[in-house]
């Protein structure tokens, strides 16, 4: 079922990933682009949220940068992390209103999968208890899957982000021959595993690879009320690229039309 019509409650909210905003200072170890006017500017636009992923090999967003923008945020923070010691450690003491733990390989361009709980659920158990005794929202990168998003409610989190990635993939024509075929069965598994989530009384949230277009089927589904069916979408790559010709503010703003108008 997709929203129709110009009103409806609950819209979803954007996330805005500034990682590659870092990315861009460190390729030439400058002092800009700020991170912090980056995140102004997106707030400026009507984004809701500044999403930043602290890498263990620090490629891009640095300790720093995540002290900096928490004391300047006006809206929420949503810090992305591998679930160690050490970056547990750096979430409790700066408190950001989410995390979202995921999985790391050094070796990876992006992040190329969601969490193996089943393996990991231990480490993932003790780490989310921590997280919420320090009154940190936790959400679980998870594949788009009813088993895993069961999981993810079993352990406790607030929250599953669906990685969207194979959809994006199959819409931009990546899979090569089989990419036509493929996008209707990974739209329907997301669709599925969100409605799960949803009856679970889980958040749903959903990013990886999402651009102005394929955003759009996504964010048209809705609940049984009208309201979207996925309440978050973190995005960051496209609205990076765009910003480089128009410009963030609106990047941001050509993101939030096609989440809320799709």
């Amino acid at each position: 079922m997709s929203r129709s019509g110009s009103s409806f409650p609950a819209a979803s909210r954007l996330g805005v990933n500034i990682d590659h905003v870092a990315t861009l200072r460190q390729l030439r170890g400058t002092p800009y682009p700020s991170l912090v006017e980056a995140a102004r500017i997106v707030e400026t636009a009507g984004g809701e949220q500044i999403t930043i992923h602290l890498r263990e090999d620090r490629r891009h967003i640095q300790d720093q940068d995540v002290v900096d923008l928490r004391k300047s945020l006006k809206v929420m923070m949503n810090l992305e992390m591998a679930a160690t010691d050490a970056m547990v450690k750096i979430a409790t003491k700066i408190k950001p209103e989410w995390v979202c733990l995921v999985p790391e390989k050094r070796t990876e361009v992006t992040t190329e999968g969601g969490l193996d709980l089943k393996k990991n659920r231990s480490r993932m158990a003790k780490t989310i208890e921590k997280l919420k005794k320090a009154k940190i929202k936790v959400s679980l990168f998870v594949e788009p899957t009813v088993s895993v998003v069961t999981q993810s409610h079993d352990l406790g989190a607030d929250a599953v982000e669906l990685h969207t990635g194979q959809y994006c993939l199959a819409t931009q024509g990546a899979l090569g021959k089989k990419s036509a075929s493929r996008v209707k069965p990974e739209f329907e598994r997301i669709e599925k595993a969100a409605r799960h989530g949803v009856q679970l009384g889980l958040h749903v949230h959903a990013g990886h690879g999402f651009d102005y277009e394929n955003v759009r089927s996504v964010a048209a589904l809705e609940r049984s009320d009208r309201s979207a069916l996925i309440e978050e979408f973190n995005i960051g790559h496209a609205i990076v690229c765009r910003a480089a010709l128009v410009g963030m503010e609106r990047a941001v703003r050509e993101m939030i039309a096609s989440i809320r108008a799709p």
